[in-house]
């Protein structure tokens, strides 16, 4: 056996699917065997690979073992020449193996290889080719150094900056995305240090091979996809913290010990110095167009109240304080509270969620008003001017703020996407439905085939034509279909089109995804057929609020309820527990949801109908609980609330 592949795969279905078929492609022209360790996904990637791919390797772990031990246990296995660790988040050229083989071949001295990475938008990937992280480097790094001075050989050694990406180099710090090494090297030197979870194993190994002896390389004749950010944000706080404990454990194994302190002293202020950026970050992600908006609401009722006590009262103090220190104030959070709560802060923002959120906080406003006491109740007028001002100026200042090019302002363009689709007819065909049956509403600008032998209507070109057609169209979108287009193809044309404010999605065959990511710095995101409706953003929200507003009717009707419930000691308990957010009045039947559903929490009641005469076995039950989680609406929680409202003290 010349090659062993192993994937270590954790909730990335999708990903792992796209990859396996890449993989096998690359496989024909070298003798390959392909381990998938599963470290226990919940989201169907086991049953996946059983169906569609019968010839992998597959290890199924009860629990997630982290990305060392996951990897160990398929070497132990494996009976490569050389061992192949792979992400699931990747995409292969068909040659890739091949070349890589040839060329570990012909350096005897190679311990390990990796090779030219590009992100899924065609850009390349500076960890492609790494440094030792010594505390100089580590510094540099840490400190922004190495990104002021990206050329620099003192300055840019962690990503070796000042090292032709385009040209083959001996380097010291391989890829865990994609790391080659020789069998006979890992049994000198060892298998992936277990101590290392998550990160820094790569780090580790590579520079035990170089201990041992042996040569790392970067190579540069071959190209791969890496979709980097599917299994962490880089951004979070658990990311800084993991990342540099496991620099911190790499340091204290083979640094001195006065350069381990070194280091572990610059880790502690790099865990403090990011984490506070992190911080710093999240909180202005998600409280910056709040604070506008809440600024531009009271500013709006300061103002109007001055005028208006001026105007109406020649400024005698009518007004007193409490009125703008407390009962505006609660104003101002009821809208908030009702631009949140109808997606008005859920990004990309969309200004008609923004727009109903005041008009659904202009009716929590006058409720309030009108359950204010009546010596709370200043200006209807002032109330009034108030309202027009805020449905006028927190639009308003949206726009503006969206002007400013600062991305936690930009609103949702509204512009439908200008889409091509790469491949044969009739593949385009099955993904143009795919693409309508995900909901996404786009602009289909037409076919692009590899040989432009095809009669149809919507052919506008071919592949190789890809540069002019992208932008005499104005194209925002190219969906590749790999059945047809090889991955090298579609990693050139990514390349050709990389200076270009182009997106990339690949679909794959027979599949329901559409995968691609936006940016280094992005998670991928996919288009698929939605089964999972009930997990948008906006019915969880929406799911709860009916939760708690049925769980205060009932205490606010409980007199009269208490006649028509079985269990009035059980109903007590499920207002409790629902209104804790532990249950939800209505969920799946029996509980029970497949990995493919969204996970809720335990219910009360069920959409199973009442009817005894109807035979409910395992599979009408799981296609119940599809069609629940499919086309959910609230009205299914509230009919079913009335037609069961006897069983509301059900325990389960």
């Amino acid at each position: 056996m010349k090659l062993s592949v192993i994937i270590v795969n954790y909730n990335v279905k999708h990903f792992l699917e796209q990859c396996l078929h890449a993989v096998l492609n690359a496989a024909r022209n070298t003798e390959t065997e392909i381990f998938v360790v599963d470290n226990h996904s919940v989201d169907g990637s086991c049953t996946m690979v059983k169906e569609k791919f019968p010839n992998v390797v597959l290890i199924e772990n009860k629990e997630n073992l982290g990305f060392s031990k996951a990897n160990n246990q398929a070497i132990n296995k494996s009976k490569g020449e050389y061992v192949l660790l792979l992400n699931p988040d990747t995409v292969v050229e068909e040659d890739t193996f091949q070349k890589v083989v040839e060329f570990m071949d012909s350096h005897p001295e190679a311990g390990g290889l990796g090779v030219k990475m590009i992100d899924g938008k065609g850009n390349f990937l500076p960890e492609s080719k790494r440094g030792l992280p010594t505390p100089a480097v580590a510094f540099y790094k840490i400190f922004g150094l190495s990104k002021l001075f990206p050329k620099s050989k003192t300055f840019s050694k962690y990503h070796l900056g000042f090292l032709n990406k385009d040209e083959n180099h001996e380097i010291e710090i391989l890829s865990g995305a994609f790391m080659l090494m020789r069998k006979t090297a890992l049994e000198k030197t060892g298998l992936l240090d277990e101590c290392f979870f998550m990160y820094g194993e790569d780090v580790d190994l590579s520079y035990r091979l170089i201990l041992a002896g042996y040569k790392n390389y970067y190579y540069s004749k071959t190209t791969i996809i890496h979709y980097k950010g599917e299994s962490t944000k880089k951004g979070s706080i658990n990311y800084v913290r993991m990342f540099y404990k496991a620099m911190a454990i790499f340091a204290r194994k083979h640094f001195s010990k006065g350069n381990a302190n070194l280091f572990s002293l610059l880790i502690s202020v790099a865990i403090w110095f990011r984490a506070s950026i992190a911080l710093g970050t999240q909180f202005f992600k998600s409280m910056a167009t709040p604070v506008f908006d809440g600024a531009i609401i009271y500013s709006g009722f300061f103002v109007i109240t001055k005028y208006w006590e001026e105007y109406k009262y020649h400024g005698d103090g009518s007004y007193p304080l409490i009125f703008l220190k407390y009962v505006v104030p609660v104003y101002m959070l009821l809208w908030l509270f009702s631009v949140f709560y109808l997606g008005g802060y859920s990004r990309p923002v969309k200004i008609k969620n923004v727009f109903k959120g005041i008009g659904f906080g202009i009716l929590l406003v006058l409720v309030f008003y009108a359950l204010l006491n009546e010596t709370m109740r200043f200006s209807r007028a002032i109330l009034l001017i108030g309202m027009l001002w805020t449905v006028i100026a927190v639009p308003a200042f949206r726009f503006l703020l969206h002007f400013s090019r600062i991305s936690v302002f930009k609103l949702h363009k509204y512009r439908k996407k200008r889409i091509v689709l790469a491949g044969s007819v009739e593949e385009c065909i099955r993904v143009e439905q795919l693409l309508k049956n995900t909901g996404l509403q786009f602009d289909l600008i037409g076919f692009v085939t590899t040989n432009g032998l095809i009669s149809n209507d919507k052919y506008i070109g071919r592949i190789d034509e890809l540069t002019e057609i992208a932008q005499i169209n104005r194209i925002d979108e190219i969906v590749f279909c790999s059945r047809d287009i090889p991955s090298a193809n579609v990693i050139r044309s990514m390349v050709n089109l990389s200076a270009f404010n182009i997106e990339y999605k690949i679909a794959g065959p027979e599949s329901i995804a559409i995968i691609g990511s936006n940016s280094i710095d992005t998670a991928g995101d996919l288009y698929e057929v939605h089964f999972n409706s009930i997990a948008s953003e906006l019915n969880r929200r929406n799911k709860r609020l009916i939760d708690i507003a049925f769980s205060i009717l009932l205490l606010v009707f409980l007199p009269l309820v208490l006649f028509f419930v079985k269990n009035p000691l059980g109903m007590f308990k499920n207002i409790a527990l629902v209104l804790a957010g532990i249950k939800t009045w209505v969920g799946y039947i029996n509980n029970k949801r497949n990995n493919m559903l969204p996970k809720l929490k335990p219910s009360v009641l069920n959409p199973e109908p009442k009817n005894q005469n109807i035979e409910i076995n395992s599979d009408t039950v799981a296609q119940m609980n599809l069609l629940y989680a499919k086309d959910y609406k609230v009205t299914i929680d509230i009919a079913c609330m009335f037609k069961k409202f006897k069983e509301i003290g059900n325990l389960k």
